[in-house]
């Protein structure tokens, strides 16, 4: 795709171009997956020593196995997480080399710090759910415990319920980067969003209800307070995109 006009490209073209960047993106995968499976399998990097760092001040022994392919299935999900993320770049690489001649300049402005900024605030939210809310979670499930009880996790149920969270929490970190691209587009105005915030708030309840493992509070609350504190961020840059937005209309139209 290298025209100024994607119309430019005979159709024939175009599939040629997007199957040569599709294995392109699935080399990349093979490779990330393949180096991270090696990197897991040397044990230079023990994923479950590093994923059980919060349990280990609540538990007295060791995370249980209960099934002899277990490790084998945690490590082959975390290398295929580690080689996604690794991939990364070049996927997103040959997505927008694929995509950004049929853009107009002002869009392909507005997409790229759209990727980073979803990408920051992704790692901000897992990096937030592993340090501060599965710690605190962990301390409201143990402040349960009785003398005659001994928790014995298991590794999968654990690694489900760490994975689970984090995933969640990089999730909703994207929505201030949705309402930031539905405001450039127009399609979504802050007045319209500052008038619901008493429903959003509500609504922010109710995902983190959904979204959260479990039925405990503290993992509710601790994702209700931040998802909300997304929504007033996404408030104030959808009235700073809103308004650039008009003085370039303005511009154009002057």
């Amino acid at each position: 795709m290298t025209g100024s006009s994607p119309t430019e490209m005979p159709f024939l073209e175009h599939l040629e171009e997007l199957r040569w960047r599709l294995f392109k993106i699935a080399l990349a995968l093979a490779i990330g997956i393949g180096a991270a499976f090696i990197l897991i399998f040397s044990k230079q990097i023990d994923v479950v020593a590093i994923l059980s760092e919060p349990i280990r001040p609540f538990i007295r022994g060791k995370l249980i196995v209960t099934h002899p392919g277990d490790l084998f299935d945690i490590a082959m999900d975390a290398a295929i997480t580690l080689g996604l993320i690794g991939a990364s770049p070049v996927i997103v690489w040959q997505i927008w080399g694929f995509l950004s001649p049929a853009l107009y300049q002002h869009e392909k402005k507005i997409v790229i710090p759209a990727l980073v900024g979803a990408a920051m605030l992704f790692l901000m939210g897992m990096a937030l759910a592993f340090q501060y809310v599965i710690p605190v979670t962990l301390a409201f499930f143990s402040s349960f415990q009785s003398d005659v009880v001994e928790i014995m996790p298991t590794v999968k149920d654990y690694m489900g319920f760490v994975i689970s969270m984090c995933l969640a929490f990089g999730a909703v970190f994207e929505l201030p980067v949705v309402i930031a691209l539905l405001s450039a587009m127009g399609l979504v105005q802050p007045q319209l969003l500052a008038k619901f915030r008493r429903h959003a708030a509500v609504g922010c309840l109710v995902a983190a209800a959904i979204i959260t493992p479990g039925s405990d509070p503290t993992s509710l609350l601790l994702l209700t307070i931040p998802l909300y504190a997304l929504y007033e961020v996404s408030i104030t840059l959808s009235r700073i995109i809103t308004r650039r937005r008009d003085r370039s209309l303005t511009a154009e139209v002057a």
